[in-house]
């Protein structure tokens, strides 16, 4: 029976241009879709950006534009990279679009008719200097569980653990550094520690089998800890940048409530492009709801969606899977240590989506794992694999068809009961099976083993030294007539992933778009193919100089790039100079400069100081914001175009901006508090 899927992938925040990560998550929804499509599936496949949040409001503010000029500006950006990699995502749409706007307000009227909304004044972080409620994410301090420092006010990236920003030991305000003062606030809850949605998650997390083994598991350490679920703010007080809760003025929905229902939201609004039905669709019990996320936010998506969606009276997820971060060489991808990799770049310097599409597939699998990108093993298997075994293939038999045969390729020989093909064709279902487990490396590993075997046929019949007698004419058409075909079917297991060189090899054997119906026909006898044209190219690792923003490495470092040391000084001239630890608590461009960053520093005074630093090429201020630096205290204000100047920041740089153009400010050790003094 043909199925009906509604597929996503998670929201990006609208913030910022796609990373390596958002790309591999696309990457492999986007083939497990391909299959679906190709088993004859319907398939809807959306996504959204995510555009709420005080994080946008406040990036809009400091750009002097709208939030809604802001998130747009960042949404034209989008296309160049989902077209790029070929994924094949039915709509893109926004969660401050008015499909979002509605549904997450039906949702919340629902839950508070069925009673899962409760209200209650809570004290709360507010920034004094900023004027206004801190979100958790605006609010730092040491985690209350391992004690780890400088952990956002909702969740501890050290320890994993969740609470609420007022358990935060020393918390300060990421926007202004000021210590925040409490404020009583009503806030809005749903209850996700009401008897019902525990006994419901438990069903539907733990014994579902919606979730990865892993991720159930973990689910059931939060339904199962000492202090069970609790109930879940839902709320936020203007200003904030988002939906506004029904009947409640100046309070917004937060993010993470209406972020995930802009789902919904985009499937409605692709509907309502094409003339679907949508709440037919919802409605409809053979429709199956399907989220590829980040292992990161499984806590949203497993048990605060599910659950609102429930009691809502709406469809449920039918499965939900994770999977892990990308790491380059073996590390955290960061551009400081040249480990970072731009999307673009990727693209902008020519090399192949495809190379990238199956380099990611090969690592992925149904387990939520960590992948790593290595430039040795991306240049090795891609030149092993798809140029040494796959494209080899198709090479090794298309000249001779074109040139001695007119293009026409035999199949004669290619009864039911032809060892060459069944061999071939057996493999299918496991593929097939792999693809729908999202096992994607043991299927390419099994096309790859199939692939081996063709290409010791070509070794074994040697369609060069046959070319070399026309009285071997027949075998040499037949030979290469069968490694066509078992091209054809490598192409048809490889569409998923490589579907850009599928529908060159299409155009090239002159054939329909390959579906796993294809199979078990073949060619017509005397099918004529259009003459070859080379599929893919070898990756040279030479490109990667160009796609790692690596660092200077020390021996490529010219003599004259390090500076001579200063004449010497006593320790009297050195204790005038007063260095302080100070905290970056906030940071932004400074207008009519294109070198100066304006610097808001905490060192301890109680107040904050204002500094101008050349070090704008080096830095954008959302990379400082937070950072410890060191500064000169002791040094006198200078009046400049732009305002007061309260001081100093030290960076280290050499001598030659075009030897060695690097520009790096002092970072001190992890522990350093605001105001103590360097000596």
């Amino acid at each position: 029976m043909t199925r009906q899927l509604f597929v996503t992938t998670a929201l990006p925040y609208a913030n910022a241009a796609f990373h390596l990560g958002h790309i591999m998550e696309y990457i492999q929804a986007d083939i497990w879709v391909r299959h679906q499509r190709m088993m004859g599936n319907s398939v809807s496949f959306v996504c959204a950006d995510d555009a709420h949040g005080a994080p946008i409001m406040i990036a809009a503010e400091k750009a002097n534009l709208t939030p809604q000029e802001f998130v747009a500006q960042i949404a034209a950006g989008r296309k160049q990279y989902l077209d790029g990699f070929h994924i094949s995502f039915d709509n893109w749409h926004s969660t401050d679009g008015q499909e979002n706007h509605d549904l997450s307000q039906d949702i919340y009227r629902k839950l508070n008719a069925a009673g899962f909304i409760t209200s209650k004044v809570i004290e709360q972080f507010y920034d004094p200097v900023k004027n206004m409620f801190l979100a958790d994410r605006y609010i730092k301090g040491e985690c209350p569980k391992c004690h780890a420092k400088d952990q956002y006010g909702d969740s501890c990236e050290v320890c994993s653990a969740v609470y609420s920003p007022t358990e935060l030991i020393n918390p300060y305000s990421v926007l202004t550094g000021a210590v925040p003062v409490m404020k009583s606030s009503e806030h809005f809850f749903f209850r996700l520690s009401d008897p019902k949605c525990v006994e419901f998650l438990r069903a539907w997390a733990i014994d579902g089998n919606r979730l990865q083994p892993e991720v159930a598991n973990k689910a059931r350490e939060w339904l199962d800890g000492e202090s069970g679920l609790g109930d879940w703010d839902i709320s936020r007080d203007a200003p904030y940048f988002g939906i506004e809760i029904p009947g409640q003025p100046g309070k917004y929905f937060y993010v993470w409530l209406d972020a995930p229902v802009g789902y919904l939201a985009s499937l409605k609004n692709y509907f309502a492009k094409t003339g679907r039905d949508y709440d037919a669709f919802m409605a409809d019990r053979n429709t199956e709801q399907v989220h590829f996320i980040g292992k990161d936010i499984t806590y949203f998506h497993t048990l605060f969606w599910p659950a609102m969606l429930k009691f809502a009276g709406y469809k449920t997820p039918d499965r939900v899977y994770a999977h892990g971060f990308v790491t380059v060489s073996g590390e955290k991808m960061s551009k400081s240590r040249g480990t970072g990799i731009s999307p673009l770049k990727y693209l902008d310097i020519g090399m192949n989506p495809e190379w990238l599409r199956y380099y990611l597939a090969a690592k992925l699998n149904a387990r939520v794992e960590d992948i790593d990108f290595s430039a040795e093993d991306f240049t090795a298997r891609i030149n092993a694999d798809l140029i040494g075994k796959y494209v080899n293939i198709a090479s090794r038999a298309a000249g001779f068809i074109s040139k001695k045969f007119n293009g026409q390729v035999t199949t004669a020989w290619a009864s039911s009961s032809d060892s060459f093909l069944s061999g071939l064709r057996a493999i299918a279902p496991e593929i097939q099976a792999y693809y729908e487990g999202r096992e994607f490396s043991k299927a390419l590993r099994a096309i790859m083993d199939q692939a081996d075997m063709i290409n010791a046929y070509v070794d074994a019949n040697k369609p060069w030294v046959l070319a070399k007698d026309s009285a071997n004419d027949a075998a040499l058409q037949e030979v290469c007539s069968r490694l066509i075909e078992a091209f054809r079917l490598l192409t048809l297991y490889l569409k998923p992933v490589l579907p850009e060189v599928a529908a060159q090899v299409e155009r090239w054997l002159n054939i329909a778009a390959l579906q796993w119906a294809d199979v078990n026909s073949v060619l017509p006898d005397g099918h004529a193919i259009n003459p070859y044209q080379h599929l893919l190219t070898r990756v040279e690792p030479a490109i990667f100089d160009a796609l790692f923003d690596a660092p200077v490495p020390d021996e490529e470092k010219k003599p004259g790039a390090v500076e001579e040391l200063a004449a010497t000084i006593s320790i009297d001239d050195f204790s005038k100079i007063d260095l302080r630890i100070a905290r970056i608590v906030n940071c932004e461009t400074v207008d009519g400069s294109d070198k100066l960053l304006r610097l808001t520093l905490d060192i301890g005074e109680g107040k904050n100081r204002n500094v101008f630093s050349g070090i704008k090429s080096a830095y954008q201020p959302e990379q400082l914001i937070g950072k410890f630096t060191v500064m000169v205290a002791n040094l006198a204000p200078r009046k400049m175009k732009f305002g007061l100047s309260e001081g100093m920041v030290l960076a280290a740089s050499g001598t030659d901006e075009k030897t060695n153009p690097g520009l790096y400010i002092l970072e001190p050790w992890p522990g350093a508090l605001p105001g103590m003094r360097v000596r």
